[in-house]
């Protein structure tokens, strides 16, 4: 299934770099003139004349998706504009437009991802982005469509999961946990419903893509459904089951804030960093997430 998501049109090119404006000099007093007809300079002058710029303005465009990413960086702002920065959020409803909009220049960065998407988004289609840093984990959910339950689960059950390859991974390694079903060893990450050795209930999938998965609950009997989009469905209070929160699952998919490979020691891109990654944000974090979304910093 496709998920059409539309790009706001390029804006202009963004500064990414703070520069201090140069101070303004006097010129040397000439060594001919009378000392009686200079006045000394304040020290308030002086200090006036000495003081450095203010950080020009600078336009961060950023991309990401509505819950809770979107959420998380419009905490931030008061943060940034403290800095100087000015933060534009431009949001995406789907997972491959933000990092082709990285690529194209049209964003400066974006922070919907885990890494191990990342690294095969650019393996798939050829583009060089890298994390500049980790912000929080949401761990998948196992949520209730048809079936309220996993002890009301008959018989040919129908589950959706999604269908990039590694949170459709996440999902299946979810069921086995579960004991659902039962995977070829060490297919880890790489798993797909090919990989299925033992399903006693005899589950029938259905892969798609990771934003849909919500709004097809009352077609199936149970969804795999990423933490970001049971946020944005306000459906996270019902989930039956998530990934363990101390796994290490928490640790590999992080979510983080991807940048042009070269683009991560930028000082605009550390002012975002250290914004997400203040505790003032890990508070925020924790008191409006209640654990569907959790800090990693």
């Amino acid at each position: 299934m496709k998920h059409i998501a539309k790009l706001f049109a390029p804006a202009l090119a963004l500064t990414l770099s703070l520069s201090l404006a140069a101070c303004g000099g006097t010129s040397p007093a000439s060594s001919a003139a009378p000392a009686s007809s200079e006045a000394p300079a304040s020290s308030s002058e002086a200090a006036s004349s000495e003081a450095p710029a203010a950080p020009e303005a600078v336009t961060l465009k950023v991309g990401a998706s509505p819950a809770p990413h979107a959420e998380i960086l419009e905490n931030i702002k008061p943060l940034l504009e403290k800095d100087g920065i000015t933060l534009e959020i431009v949001e995406f409803t789907d997972y491959v437009i933000p990092n082709q909009a990285l690529d194209a220049g049209d964003i400066d960065a974006n922070y919907f991802q885990h890494l191990p998407y990342l690294e095969d988004f650019n393996a798939k289609n050829g583009t060089n982005l890298s994390s500049a840093g980790a912000i929080h984990f949401e761990p998948l959910g196992l949520y209730p469509g048809k079936t309220a339950s996993l002890d009301d689960l008959e018989e040919g059950a129908t589950v959706a999961v999604p269908n990039d390859t590694t949170n459709e991974a996440r999902a299946l390694l979810l069921l086995q946990k579960l004991e659902l079903i039962t995977l070829k060893e060490s297919v880890g990450l790489e798993a797909t419903p090919l990989d299925i050795v033992d399903n006693p209930k005899d589950l029938k999938f259905n892969e798609m893509e990771a934003a849909l998965l919500p709004s097809v609950l009352p077609d199936v009997d149970l969804a795999v459904i990423n933490g970001n989009y049971a946020v944005g469905a306000g459906i996270e209070d019902t989930v039956l089951t998530t990934e363990d929160k101390e796994s290490e699952a928490a640790k590999e998919f992080a979510n983080v804030v991807a940048v042009r490979t070269g683009d991560e020691g930028k000082a605009p891109i550390q002012k975002l960093l250290a914004a997400l990654q203040s505790e003032e944000n890990a508070k925020f974090i924790d008191e409006k997430y209640n654990g569907t979304v959790i800090p990693v910093f």
